[in-house]
């Protein structure tokens, strides 16, 4: 590798956090404002539109958003601690980066949704909140691409452009093509997983093997990271409902999601049983295609897709999930090049495209007798401009926002990847990759720092175990 690698961030990493946080202040004291309803005004708006405390919208929306938030914090965090040696940098740089992107969410989502020309003001309420939360997603999911492979500053130019590219495919697909995404498959999953495989891609390691003996997990590590995955799992149903419209439309949508839920899990386990001699479980697999239901359900949860239409979505993306880890991860590796640390082209990638898909043919189907005609225009919003819109006619909007969220994806992560090969951003080199001792100040016991030295001097177990029996 011709690039000089120093892990040494003592001046970069301050740096962008000291300026990026300064720049956020400046920004939010010259736009950003609270709306009508967290406004000391609204004890008057109250009087005059006959309103009570209970049409605030933070009582209906705030429990979903601390399920969403809980995902974002914990659930993404442990989800990536499966590596033996980097479980600080899972949780403590997903910590970093989403405190980080839903400040600069509020503002670029505020700009794009939010921005009252007339004032010149964004103003932020409790679901400015969610879609901060659901913006820095996308960066998250990123991150889980390229985990272990780089450094804390590289990561915050990740969700700088995350949340740009984000703002702005949301933009194109929700408001230009007036899709319905409430769960994001297409604009969080779909783009998410592109985006982070593209940078991936483009940060190719091709020494990546001298790091080989801390690519994996160990039993402990496992388990850490399987209480991300119950976090997810648990929540998910908040998370694809959290922005869905008042009363049926959140009901439904957290109905599917949570069977379509249960069904990826029983299909997750079989394949993963069926692939292995002696039929063991993987726990690679248990920890991330069981969510793929949550994922697949993001753009159709809100539709009339039915029960049983949400096992038979769990059920095909649970086995299609976990085909991708036991197949497709290596083939993409081997073949093209693409080193994806934690497999989110099974979990986040195929899904949230295969689920815009989805939720494009359950809208292109849908009819008056099945929604009733205010109930089609309640699920689609066909007012305003769009009164006139076809249910067909938004199958095919659908399915183009799909195309977009992955053309964000794959041309936003490449540019973002060809800026990160830059030799300035104290990444590992190749032999000192998937280690917290790079960024971090690591505590061990006098044992196992024992043991490690004499590893390394004797390069063998069996002498280790020896000097220690003795």
């Amino acid at each position: 590798d011709w690039r000089p690698k120093n892990t040494n961030v003592r001046v970069s990493l301050p740096a962008v956090c000291f300026v990026w946080q300064i720049a956020m202040i400046v920004l939010f004291g010259v736009f950003v404002r609270y709306d009508k309803e967290s406004d000391a005004h609204w004890v008057e708006l109250k009087k005059t539109e006959n309103l009570t405390d209970l049409d605030n919208e933070f009582y209906f929306r705030y429990p979903s958003f601390q399920d969403v938030h809980v995902m974002i914090f914990v659930g993404f965090g442990f989800l990536m601690t499966f590596l033996k040696r980097y479980s600080f940098s899972a949780v403590g740089f997903n910590f970093l980066i989403a405190a980080f992107g839903l400040q600069w969410a509020l503002l670029m989502q505020g700009w794009f949704h939010h921005f009252d020309y007339s004032t010149g003001k964004i103003y932020i309420g409790i679901e400015s909140m969610i879609n901060a939360d659901f913006c820095c997603a996308g960066s998250l999911i990123a991150y889980g691409a390229i985990l272990g492979k780089v450094s804390p500053v590289q990561l915050m130019v990740v969700t700088l452009f995350g949340v740009t590219l984000f703002a702005v495919e949301e933009f194109i697909i929700l408001d230009l093509f007036h899709c319905r995404d409430a769960g994001g498959a297409m604009v969080i999953h779909c783009f998410g997983g592109y985006y982070g495989l593209a940078i991936s891609w483009v940060l190719y390691r091709p020494n990546l093997h001298r790091s080989k003996r801390l690519n994996g997990s160990v039993y402990q590590s496992d388990l850490f990271a399987m209480i991300g995955t119950l976090f997810l799992w648990m929540f998910w149903p908040s998370f694809n409902s959290a922005i869905a419209n008042h009363g049926e439309g959140q009901h439904r949508t957290a109905m599917n999601t949570y069977i379509a839920l249960a069904s990826s899990v029983l299909t997750t386990v079989a394949i993963s049983s069926m692939s292995k001699k002696g039929g063991k479980l993987d726990m690679v697999h248990i920890q991330n295609a069981t969510l793929a239901g949550g994922v697949a359900m993001g753009t159709a949860a809100e539709l009339m897709i039915t029960p049983y239409g949400s096992l038979i979505v769990g059920f095909c993306i649970g086995i299609i999930s976990t085909f991708g880890y036991l197949y497709i991860t290596p083939f993409l590796e081997e073949r093209f090049k693409l080193q994806d640390t934690c497999g989110i082209h099974n979990l986040h990638a195929v899904p949230g495209m295969l689920g815009g898909f989805t939720g494009a043919i359950v809208a292109a189907t849908a009819s008056e007798s099945v929604y009733s005609k205010e109930g089609l225009i309640a699920t689609f919003d066909f007012t305003g401009k769009f009164e006139n819109r076809s249910p067909g006619t938004q199958g095919g909007f659908q399915a183009a926002g799909v195309c977009v969220a992955m053309a964000f994806g794959l041309v936003g992560g490449a540019i973002v990847g060809f800026i990160l090969k830059f030799p300035i951003w104290g990444d590992a080199a190749d032999d000192n990759c998937f280690d917290d001792e790079a960024y971090w100040e690591v505590r061990r016991t006098p044992l196992k720092l024992f043991t490690s030295e004499f590893y390394k001097q004797n390069n063998s177990k069996k002498s280790v175990a020896c000097y220690l029996t003795h």
